[in-house]
């Protein structure tokens, strides 16, 4: 049953990164895993709607996450299964200690109020970590500090670039803590902005502050997306000189160190400079083939026919002009392929799908721009085609037309049509409005500008 438990929180995992914290949220967290037998997955729901919602729209989805993080499933069966208020999340139950469920209780609370938002991915542990000389200091600092209450050093600061294991790190931390009985608080950045924007349009600014500093351990990942929000920046200061001075501990993931970062403001990069500062380096030849063999090895053990010979993984760590990211991205695909086909995959098929890397600097598109505010404003991509005019839809899609007639080279009459048919004139207006509320709302100014950012710097998206 472990076993069936790692896998169901895995495909959670997967799904969210598929589906967006949006739709995740509102149909897939609040599923739970009741019982596996002879290959029959039984997954309960809280409702008879959200039941039936799940199973015509979602099923098939949820199927593949779990065959994909190698569970022998045979069927799915969704049932109804309703949940007391008070019952603890069963990601929160298996990070937490077993002599100490206060922490994981604190945790439930704080996921139902919505800040704790990030679920812990359970595989990404310091034991599944493979270290180098690029990433070891960074690597040992993050054990000490999860596994230390007080200690000289309050806040940790690691830096380096894509897929470089950062956010790896942050987990691992997270997970260790709360096993020792600590309260952890992980967010992203987008998280916090979006939490905090929420706590100033609802005036409730001090229960967000206490929740944050409530924590014993903080954790911020993607800093240099909140860069240049100036009054998100100052709460972010604000709390973290307040956990400092309760001898908590912070700590932050961006992908530059504190003083290369664009739109910090001098007071929080001085601030952040003061403390612990580690770049994580891109991994030598020899860590990107240990973390292949780690990876497949792992993946042969699910699935035996998706097993790939030395040479190609060598093939695969040769190249110089990777991030680990696509690299993991290729060994993936190898090994879906020898899985599915039943054929060896030699040097010359590996060559062949090397090849067909993407090229970098991917334009923006609309369906980026959609998804993206979609995501912000917790809707689907769907609302923006669709005829309703509510308050809830019509605004964020005024926002998605207005980032699309200023993101990309798009005519008013094509972006017209990607939502949903409508006619130039209403892009006009919707551009129109958003430009006016930009001016009249310093804080919706702020949601608009976030957004930018994040569209801007995260094309790939």
């Amino acid at each position: 049953m472990p076993e069936w438990t790692s896998g169901w929180l895995a495909a959670r995992e997967r799904l969210r990164r598929e589906l967006g914290d949006a739709v995740f949220e509102a149909w897939i967290a609040p599923l739970t895993f009741i019982s596996a037998d002879r290959g029959e997955v039984k997954i309960g729901a809280p409702k008879p709607f959200a039941r039936n919602w799940v199973a015509n729209h979602y099923a098939p989805r949820i199927e593949r996450a779990l065959r994909a993080e190698g569970v022998d499933l045979a069927s799915l069966n969704l049932v109804l299964c309703e949940q007391k208020a008070e019952q603890i999340p069963s990601y929160l139950k298996d990070v937490a200690p077993p002599h100490s469920s206060q922490p994981a209780l604190d945790d439930a609370k704080a996921a139902r109020r919505g800040l704790f938002n990030r679920m812990l991915h359970p595989a990404q542990t310091f034991e599944s970590f493979i270290s180098g000389p690029q990433t070891e200091f960074a690597f040992r600092a993050a054990q000490a500090f999860s596994q230390t209450d007080g200690g000289d050093i309050s806040l940790l600061f690691v830096h380096g670039g894509f897929g470089y294991g950062k956010s790896h790190l942050a987990n691992a931390a997270a997970l260790d803590a709360k096993k020792r009985g600590r309260k952890v608080l992980y967010l992203s950045a987008e998280d916090f902005m979006r939490q905090f924007l929420g706590a100033l349009h609802r005036k409730d600014t001090l229960s967000f502050k206490d929740e944050l500093r409530a924590a014993d351990l903080l954790i911020i990942d993607d800093l240099q997306h909140i860069c240049g929000r100036a009054a998100t920046m100052s709460e972010f200061l604000h709390s973290v000189n307040a956990l400092v001075e309760l001898h908590r501990k912070v700590m932050i993931v961006a992908d530059k160190p504190p003083s290369k970062l664009d739109g910090l403001t001098p007071d929080v990069a001085s601030r952040l400079s003061g403390g612990l500062v580690i770049a994580m380096e891109k991994p030598d030849r020899d860590t990107r083939l240990a973390i292949l063999k780690a990876r497949a090895a792992e993946t042969a053990r699910h699935r035996p026919d998706s097993a790939l010979p030395e040479g190609v993984l060598e093939r695969i760590a040769d190249l110089e002009d990777i991030s680990p990211r696509e690299m993991l991205g290729l060994l993936v695909k190898l090994s879906t392929y020898a899985d599915l086909t039943k054929k060896p995959v030699t040097i010359e098929v590996a060559d062949e799908t090397i090849g067909q890397r993407s090229a970098p600097g991917k334009k923006l598109s609309i369906e980026d721009i959609q998804r993206k505010t979609a995501e912000f404003y917790r809707l689907e991509v769907r609302d923006f085609h669709a005829p309703s005019r509510t308050r809830r839809v019509a605004r964020p899609r005024q926002v998605a037309m207005f980032l699309s007639r200023q993101l990309t080279m798009r005519s008013l009459p094509e972006i017209g049509r990607r939502f949903g048919g409508r006619d130039h004139t209403t892009v006009l207006h919707a551009c129109r409005r958003i430009a006016s509320l930009c001016e009249e709302d310093p804080v919706f100014k702020q949601e608009v500008d976030f957004l930018v950012t994040v569209l801007s710097k995260r094309p790939e998206l």
